[in-house]
């Protein structure tokens, strides 16, 4: 449905990231175990909306990293979200 993801770089080996998925019921635990299993960590499950058709699920996260494995990590997620 909808994603934001946010990176600050550090320094070369190091950057940080934050952001968060918009997911139906559905796509919820597939992409909470892939942020997971990469080293994300899963901070907020919610909704924000009362009563909306299709329910939305907002997933926050954020990580602490090398760039390329958050990036490998982020990319694996956004697939699962599909």
């Amino acid at each position: 449905m909808a994603t934001a993801i946010n990176l600050q770089p550090l320094s070369a080996t190091r950057v940080l990231a934050a952001g968060d998925f918009v997911l139906s019921a559905e796509r919820v635990a597939s992409v909470v175990q892939t942020l997971t299993a990469a080293g994300l960590h899963v901070t907020a499950l919610h909704n924000h909306l009362v009563g909306e058709e299709p329910h939305a699920y907002f997933v926050h996260f954020w990580g602490d990293g090398e760039p390329v494995a958050l990036a490998k990590g982020l990319r694996a997620a956004l697939d699962a979200a599909r």
